[in-house]
């Protein structure tokens, strides 16, 4: 065995065979407009899903409208097939005066089955904004 094969073994050994056990941000179902040449979703309607799901974490705790403004590491884990029911789920990991980061993880859950797995994951950072359209302190938590 490789050195890079042992080293994906052991990350999907890492991977948690579950989903969080909090409610997802949003549920939705991939479609076959979603899709890219090979067949499979579209990796930027996924990230777009992620950063919906971010930006609902962002303005409930901003109580207010916020901005994406970075996308660190995002990582396709596998993929997304056309009627996959898609959770994402959004933890905020860390806040500064107006800044918000916020870890994204997608599950899917296959069509006509139970079985489900992590897909994609990826931290996005959010800026609260004011009326018009500049940084804001956040409110407190």
């Amino acid at each position: 065995m490789s050195r890079r094969e042992a080293a994906e073994g052991a990350a999907e050994a890492a991977l948690p065979e579950a989903p969080p056990a909090e409610p997802p941000m949003i549920r939705t179902i991939a479609m076959p407009a979603d899709t890219n040449p090979a067949g499979d979703i579209f990796g930027g309607w996924l990230m777009a899903q992620m950063d919906l799901a971010a930006g609902n974490a962002a303005a409930r705790r901003a109580r207010g409208r916020c901005a994406t403004v970075a996308v660190e590491a995002i990582t396709f884990l596998s993929p997304v097939r056309v009627g996959d029911e898609v959770s994402l789920y959004a933890q905020i990991l860390s806040t500064g005066r107006s800044s918000l980061r916020i870890r994204v993880e997608a599950w899917r859950r296959e069509r006509e089955g139970e079985h489900t797995n992590r897909v994609t994951e990826a931290v996005f950072t959010f800026v609260a904004l004011d009326a018009t359209g500049r940084s804001r302190p956040l409110p407190p938590a």
